[in-house]
């Protein structure tokens, strides 16, 4: 079935569910537990990380490449449904044949021990995309759990250069603000913020403050509406909150940097989810990709125009897509 892109999750934890199954001993993660609700949300594109989740944190070297043979596995038995893409023309083509277009992508590179020359050899094994940091101190920089004012390092600023040298995306969700600066300092291509949301509507470390989403805009970046709560509103997170996010970024920096990186949850288990939140509360009306419509239904009912919804959706994201990675 011939279908668009529909809407390009951004930021998505597929793989550590699918290794969590496939370590269990199941197969066909994607088909049994994923793929009715992406297709119930529109998801044609998805940008899916290796995310050293952390219980497995003590050796990440080990559990990236844990997560990286899962991934591939996986899509072996699932060539029918989903296929990697490695630039803007394989997402396009694989999302026409029908099939879910995978971008792969690292949120953290502390499995690389320090080895910046290991970004040829991700590069080369399909990762388009990375995060220095998943909110810790490491060898690279400092992410949102650190509230120093330090940054990059030289390793970092190193990393930086060649990631742009191959044609990855580089990405600054779960950067400290420090880090954001010196990332924007350090490079000229566009990069993004995949899943992090408007620091003015609710101040939390993750999300960007208003001078952060005017620069990363100016160097023609994204950043991708995140559907984790507590990045929507310390009090009542729920769709409508979410759509107040959009409506400040696009008075902010107009329409053209804002898109999609739900970062949704509701597959992940609770020795990984209590590692890091101890909150049972959800985002009313957005659970998980299935509730995807609901946003655009919002935005819609607020005067948003088929063509910004489009925008929103993937168009912006496919230009840095095709800016950056090609």
């Amino acid at each position: 079935m011939k279908r668009d892109i529909g809407t390009f999750d951004i930021h998505s934890d597929l793989f550590t569910n699918v290794t969590l199954h496939r370590q269990a001993g199941e197969t066909d993660i994607i088909r049994k537990y994923h793929i009715k609700q992406l297709h119930k949300g529109s998801v044609g594109a998805m940008l899916c990380c290796i995310w050293i989740d952390p219980p497995y944190t003590a050796d990440p070297p080990a559990r990236m490449i844990e997560i990286m043979s899962s991934a591939c596995a996986e899509l072996r038995g699932a060539a029918d449904i989903a296929e990697f893409a490695h630039s803007s023309a394989d997402i396009e083509q694989i999302c026409a044949a029908g099939k879910l277009a995978i971008l792969l992508g690292m949120e953290g590179l502390s499995g690389l021990r320090g080895q910046v020359d290991f970004l040829d050899v991700l590069y080369a094994w399909g990762v388009r995309h990375a995060m220095l940091t998943w909110n810790e101190v490491n060898v690279f920089a400092h992410g949102a759990s650190c509230h120093e004012d330090k940054g990059l390092t030289e390793l970092g600023v190193k990393a930086l250069a060649r990631m742009e040298e191959l044609g990855m995306l580089i990405d600054v969700s779960h950067a400290n603000e420090r880090t954001f600066w010196d990332v924007y300092e350090h490079t000229k291509k566009p990069f993004i913020a995949s899943h992090s949301n408007a620091y003015a509507r609710c101040s939390h470390a993750r999300n960007l403050k208003d001078d952060q989403i005017k620069a990363l805009a100016q160097r023609g970046g994204v950043i991708g509406m995140n559907a984790w709560p507590e990045f929507i509103d310390a009090e009542a997170p729920s769709v409508e909150c979410l759509a107040d996010h959009v409506d400040h970024i696009r008075a902010l920096v107009g329409i053209d940097h804002i898109a999609c990186g739900f970062d949704f949850c509701d597959y992940l288990t609770s020795d990984t989810l209590d590692s890091f939140t101890s909150s049972d509360v959800v985002t009313e009306g957005l659970e998980s990709a299935a509730d995807i419509p609901a946003l655009f239904a919002v935005l819609g009912a607020r005067g948003y125009g088929d063509a910004d919804l489009e925008k929103i959706a993937h168009g912006n994201m496919m230009r840095v897509v095709r800016t950056v990675i090609g």
